[in-house]
């Protein structure tokens, strides 16, 4: 009986913690084309990585990029948003999560163009790319390189 009552408390502290961390899960809400594939593919690798995701297809992602402080020169195909902080492109998960650990004072991060390789345009190559992060005057610096 106190084994049948020990199992019973662990598997509702193991659900009420998973719960728990699924309601904690950051939200990025996505400003894209309905009809970019590559778009779709990030927001899947979000998800895979414990984001959740809202998507609102828009006639004109850039007019997001704009509002949200990230220079034309790093644009690429889609904008995100996540608490208080922009996301432009191709956003690697991991670099999103370590924005929130760091919280640096910033508008956010960009992944300019569509490098292949990069989350959502996997493919038969895999180009370097750096993701950017951009400062609240607009300048921005390497904030990871990949090859």
């Amino acid at each position: 009986m106190k084994r049948h009552l020990l199992i019973q408390a662990t598997l509702v502290g193991a659900l009420t913690l998973h719960l728990s961390a699924m309601a904690a899960a950051p939200i990025i809400e996505v400003y894209k084309s309905a009809y970019c594939g590559c778009c779709t593919e990030w927001v899947k690798h979000l998800e895979s990585n414990g984001f959740k995701v809202k998507t609102q297809n828009v006639a004109n992602p850039s007019d997001y990029r704009e509002k949200f402080g990230i220079p034309e020169e790093l644009g690429s195909c889609h904008t995100g948003l996540i608490q208080g902080y922009a996301l432009e492109g191709h956003v690697p998960a991991a670099e999103i999560k370590r924005l929130l650990a760091e919280k640096p004072k910033a508008k956010g991060l960009a992944v300019p163009s569509m490098p292949m390789g990069s989350p959502g345009m996997e493919g038969h190559r895999n180009d370097p790319y750096d993701v950017m992060l951009v400062q609240g005057n607009g300048k921005y610096s390497v904030y990871k390189h990949y090859n």
